[in-house]
């Protein structure tokens, strides 16, 4: 289990030019799971993953890795500690000198493997990862998936317990950005590698994670199960980050609005058809959204009610009797 307890980073501490990165961040990542953690750029997120393994040196706070508290260990104990995660990176990090198969060597031949063993890993994980026809080819010769994937495979080649992900897909066309996703899904999965996802992207962490917490201006706004924060975001910063198809709509805006929000429960039924049927009114669709989150439709609507506050009335004393949830947009 990763614990993050009033952890804090401020760079140039005391001087003109003192940045503060992270502010009292506390969060708990289970064993097996896939956490999120989503933000605008500069928000902090980039420095947050970079303390969970202290490639980044907090300023105050505790970074627990299965009780051992990392910014009290030695540099041996520290090092031998980070065996146990490992990261990928938007730009890859590959060696270009390297083969595919000796990028994914490099991590075993510095932990002391064995050459016979360090082989016989390397090449299971990129059978893992689909390329072990590629084995012999260069980071100049593969695709942005490809070589993402060989990145994987060498973050897994110390069998790690935890695998971190820094804006692992965000230089990757839509397809390719899918199937790394699944790929990250089959590892926790199969493997049981606990992952944490930092992302700007809200697509990202509904595809794959099970928690999110949501970092805004250094400091955590909101956490919670995705399906949760999704269809009820309780901070400025969710909302926009969920609602930010939704923005163009301002524009245009006319009338009384509310977000019908579809909570795995309501998401088949025609629930404008069956609204205008009962209330004989119209509504005027502003927005719509639906994701899939663990297998169950969530989603939410946007749509503007008509000018007649007695329709209005109808409309949503009708949603509340037939269960329906929804939020009157300010």
């Amino acid at each position: 289990m990763i614990e993050l307890k009033n952890l804090s980073k401020t760079y140039n501490p005391g001087q003109q030019n003192e940045v503060v990165a992270l502010q009292d961040i506390s969060l708990t990542v289970e064993d097996g799971e896939i956490f999120g953690i989503i933000g605008l750029s500069g928000a902090g997120k980039s420095t947050l993953v970079r303390c969970i393994n202290l490639l980044e040196q907090p300023t105050a706070g505790e970074v627990l890795l299965d009780g051992r508290d990392l910014t009290k260990l030695s540099r041996r104990e520290l090092l031998q500690a980070r065996r146990s995660i490992g990261m990928i990176f938007q730009d890859f990090n590959l060696l270009e000198q390297r083969t595919v198969l000796r990028n994914v060597l490099f991590p075993l031949e510095i932990a002391g493997v064995k050459k016979a063993d360090a082989l016989a890993r390397a090449r299971e994980l990129l059978a893992l990862v689909g390329l072990s026809e590629k084995e012999k080819a260069y980071p100049s010769q593969l695709s942005g998936g490809q070589k993402q994937r060989v990145a994987i495979a060498r973050a897994l080649a110390t069998k790690p317990r935890y695998l971190l992900c820094d804006e692992a897909t965000s230089a990757l066309d839509p397809n390719t950005t899918q199937a790394i996703l699944d790929l990250l899904s089959e590892i926790n999965r199969t493997l049981g590698v606990t992952i944490v996802v930092i992302t700007h992207e809200m697509k990202v962490i509904d595809r794959i994670c099970t928690r999110v917490a949501v970092i805004d201006q250094s400091r955590i706004a909101e956490s919670g199960k995705v399906s949760e924060v999704f269809v009820n975001p309780r901070s400025e910063i969710a909302r926009e980050l969920i609602l930010q198809k939704e923005r163009r709509t301002e524009e245009i805006r006319h009338g009384k609005r509310i977000r019908i929000v579809f909570d795995g429960t309501t998401s088949y039924r025609p629930v404008i058809s069956e609204l205008v049927l009962a209330c004989q009114a119209p509504v005027n669709i502003m927005f719509a959204d639906t994701h899939d989150v663990g297998g169950v439709a969530y989603g939410h609507m946007i749509v503007e009610l008509p000018s007649d506050e007695r329709l209005q009335e109808k409309i949503t004393a009708w949603l509340k009797t037939s269960g329906i949830t929804y939020n009157e947009e300010a």
